[in-house]
């Protein structure tokens, strides 16, 4: 069956090659973006595809459509970019849910939720289960996103469970690959970049804080998997299990660019989380799904996608 499917910050870089998926398996895709952090030269090779239409439009506005699914992605999701105006993160994740919620409503659509692993915070247990309520602090400079996304889920749940809305919700862990923001401070990105220029790559705290990075063609895999799921709702952990720390990475980034750039030290950011590694096993159970592009070699094709955007700018 083919189905039309409205991806909200479409042109971001997830809500990109999430386009770029369901077009490949012949549905049809409304790309929706303001464009804040999303890039038109993301979706400039779908533009001639006629089963591909791109709508400028910002989700805290409602918006009249006709969806059989929807995929809610809309809202910077670095550091950096979500907390340059974080009232407008928190506007972006709460309107944007009501508003996409209130049109899953209308039109009797599938909804999924693009919510995070910062639903966790700084979390006491490791690895991180659904079943955690988090560690999150209400005030702090990054909870106009985690809170945010904490809102959004609990507005998924009450439509589901006051509206009937046929809800999926799932939790994604760092992710990478290629279409990142060269300046959306991510850490993936941040050492590329900084690997090929032979800049300093900058390191937080004493670099022993630990992710999870899962390539954006396994999250992408996930998450269709997800929306096709029929009777789960989750939320269910999307991430790669694999742990390395913040100074491993950057020393893989090092061996594999080649670069003759040094590590230095800078005082860990508040809130920044200690551990972050994802329990995949209800993800494994529901959806048979399982990440299977090592770091490595997803830091390969990253590496790639970088080089070329440093040597042509646009």
């Amino acid at each position: 069956m083919s189905y039309v499917n409205l991806v909200t910050g479409g042109s971001g870089f997830i809500g990109s090659h999430l386009c770029e998926a369901l077009l490949n398996r012949g549905e049809q895709v409304l790309c929706l973006d303001n464009f804040f952090t999303g890039r038109k030269d993301n979706i400039a090779h779908l533009l001639s595809n006629p089963n591909f239409e791109l709508v400028r439009h910002d989700v805290t506005n409602p918006i009249t459509l006709e969806a059989d699914r929807i995929f809610n992605f809309a809202c910077p999701a670095s550091p950096v970019h979500y907390q340059y105006n974080p009232v407008k993160t928190i506007k972006t994740n709460v309107m944007g849910a009501l508003n996409m919620l209130g049109l899953a409503k209308r039109v009797k659509a599938r909804i999924l939720q693009a919510s995070t692993s910062e639903v966790y915070g700084d979390p006491t247990i490791h690895p991180q289960v659904e079943s955690y309520w988090g560690n999150v602090n209400p005030i702090g400079i990054r909870s106009c996103y985690d809170e945010g996304k904490r809102v959004a889920e609990a507005l998924f749940f009450d439509y589901h469970r006051q509206n009937k809305v046929d809800i999926r919700v799932i939790r994604i862990f760092n992710t990478y690959g290629p279409r990142m923001l060269v300046n959306d401070g991510r850490v993936v990105s941040n050492f590329v970049v900084q690997a090929l220029r032979n800049e300093p790559i900058t390191l937080y705290g004493d670099g022993s804080q630990t992710r999870s990075f899962c390539f954006v063609s396994d999250l992408v895999d996930g998450i269709i998997r997800m929306i096709n799921c029929e009777g789960f709702t989750g939320p269910v952990n999307l991430g790669n299990p694999g742990e390395f720390t913040i100074r491993e990475l950057a020393e893989e980034v090092i061996r594999l660019t080649g670069s003759s750039s040094t590590l230095v030290y800078k005082p860990l950011p508040e809130n920044d989380p200690t551990r972050r590694r994802p329990d995949i096993s209800l993800a494994q159970e529901k959806l048979g799904w399982n990440p299977t592009i090592p770091l490595r070699e997803g830091l390969k094709h990253t590496i790639a996608y970088f080089e070329q955007l440093l040597r042509n700018p646009s």
